[in-house]
Formats: C-alpha cells, structure tokens, sequence
C-alpha cells in the first residue's frame, strides 16, 4: 500500500505531503515531513522572496530528503519566489490560488514537479492540459482557504477525469481518512491541520492548544462575501467577520479586518483576536507530538483498516 504512483514519483516512503501553511510550515516542519519519510513542503503565503530563500536552505541544513514549497499565486511577490525556487531547484512546488501555467516550462527546465491544489474538476483537467506532473484535491473541511465541494464527493470524481497521479486532502486526520484516501482513488494524502500539533511545527503553542481544545463544530468559514472564504476556528475574530458581513461589509472591508491576523494568531498566539486557521478535523486531534510518530501512525493504522477491510469480503 505504501508503495504508489506518489512515493514513487518523489522518492519517498510514505505517499504523503504537509500541507504548505503559510507562516506555519516553515523550515523545521518540512524537514520533520521529510526526514520522517513524507513530503515537507515551505509555505512562502505572501512573504517575500528573500525568506523564502533563507527557508530554502535552513530546511536544506536540516534534512537531505525532498521537500518542496507551496507557491501562493496571489502573492503580491509571486515572480520573485519563483525566481527563488527556480534558482534553488526545489524538488518541486504546489500551488494555489491561481494557474501557474506561464511558469511551467521554465520550472520543467530544472526538473521542478508542480503539483496544484484544486477544488473542482474543471480546474485539475487544465492543470493536468498545461503539464502538471499530479494535483491535490483538496475538500472544503480543510483549513485556511477553501472550495465548495467535500472531499468525498471531489476526490474520486478528479481521479476519474485526470491520468496524473491525486494526492487527497481536507478532512484527513487519522488512519481512517488516510484508508478513505485510498479507496476513493487517491494516489497520497496531505495533512495540514495535524501537523500543527508537532512538536516541530513552529506556531505558537497557544495556537496548537487552541487546535487540541477544538470540539467538532468549531472550525467556521467567513469571508464567503469577499469571495476567498477562509475556514478557522470560532472566536472573537470570526464573530466580528460573521456580524460584518450581516450587516453588508464592503469586500475591502473584510480584507481589512482579516489583515495579518493569522499572522497575529501563529507568531504571536493571539487565538482570540488572530485567524486560528485550521481545518474540521480539529476536533480529532487530541496531542502534540513529533511528526515522525504522527506519520507512522497514521499510515500503521490505515493499513490494519484496509487489511480487516478487504480480508473480512469474499
């Protein structure tokens, strides 16, 4: 089962990605995923170039395994990060918000994968039309910003419309999200939200006990009027977003209010004020621990599922 078209295509052992969390996935975590036989991967989120640079060869001082780094397309210094990535010749990037077409044949040039996040059909049959090497199809339970259609019913529907390899994502907290992954087609998995709670990860503790003390329903999405709805956990934050938008805040004026507020909530562990970014599955996480231990976990598990499941039909 570990063995598939996704450790294959990256060389790893395990068929699994970090999700690439802007101020959250940094240095250190990536190199944890990686070194744990996973996929590490730096979220550049609006930063610019010169940290993404500098994150670059921290995490290459950490580990000797592929990592790569998610390349956000609305970035005001998108061009200069992919000058960045280009000069660096990261294994490869995952991308979001946006189509990264016009940097393709330059990133081929160096043997860079892109491997693009999408929400619908439509989206990873042109990703897969322009060169991508896989897609992510990544659900509405996940956290940060997200698309309509639940993993469940977009998983299995891009893996049916695209030859590329798909990595699931959204939702996916424990071996039985992983063994799910699985059975609905997917190549890989990627996990954000459980990797916030490693030892690891760099965010503010407050911000990983905010996540451990989640109950199910707490993960809320605003900023559905500005049309890039964001999925965190509730507090005084997203109240003000939810009254906001009630009472017909302009669409500058909810990017107004949500300004640096998950940088607030990372660094600083303003969870009450700040964007706890996270995704549904944060009422699933109940500890802190090495990525090394989350990553073995999660693939023993969804292999005694999927054995019991398949061993127990005839």
């Amino acid at each position: 089962m570990l063995n598939t078209k996704i450790t294959d295509l990256f060389g790893l052992k395990y068929p699994i990605f970090q999700g690439g969390m802007a101020w959250v996935a940094t240095a250190e975590l990536a190199a944890a995923v990686s070194n744990a036989g996973g996929l590490g991967i730096i979220g550049a989120g609006n930063a610019p170039a010169s940290f993404v640079r500098e994150q670059i060869q921290k995490a290459r001082r950490l580990t000797d395994k592929p990592f790569g780094v998610n390349v956000m397309l609305m970035s005001p210094f998108v061009d200069e990060v992919m000058e960045i990535v280009l000069e660096e010749r990261v294994s490869m990037i995952t991308t979001g918000a946006g189509n990264p077409g016009k940097y393709i044949s330059r990133l081929k040039e160096r043997n860079i994968k892109v491997v693009p996040v999408v929400p619908s059909v439509a989206l990873a049959k042109r990703m897969e039309s322009i060169g991508a090497d896989a897609v992510i199809a990544e659900g509405t339970e996940s956290g940060g910003h997200i698309g309509e259609l639940t993993t469940m019913a977009l998983v299995p529907q891009v893996v049916d419309a695209v030859s590329i390899p798909v990595i699931a994502a959204g939702g996916i907290g424990d071996g039985r999200g992983v063994a799910a992954a699985f059975c609905l087609g997917a190549s890989g998995v990627q996990l954000g939200t459980r990797f916030v709670c490693s030892t690891e990860c760099t965010a503010n503790e407050k911000y990983k006990q905010y996540i451990v003390n989640a109950k199910d329903r707490d993960a809320v999405v605003t900023g559905r009027a500005t049309g890039h709805p964001v999925r965190s956990l509730k507090n005084h934050l997203t109240r003000e977003f939810e009254k906001a938008e009630q009472n017909g805040a302009s669409k500058e004026e909810l990017e107004k209010l949500g300004e640096g507020k998950l940088r607030d909530a990372v660094v600083y562990g303003d969870v009450l004020n700040g964007s706890v970014m996270a995704g549904q599955i944060s009422g699933l996480i109940s500890d802190i621990k090495p990525a090394k231990e989350i990553i073995e976990e999660l693939f023993d598990d969804a292999k005694k599922i999927i054995k019991n499941l398949y061993g127990g039909f005839e």
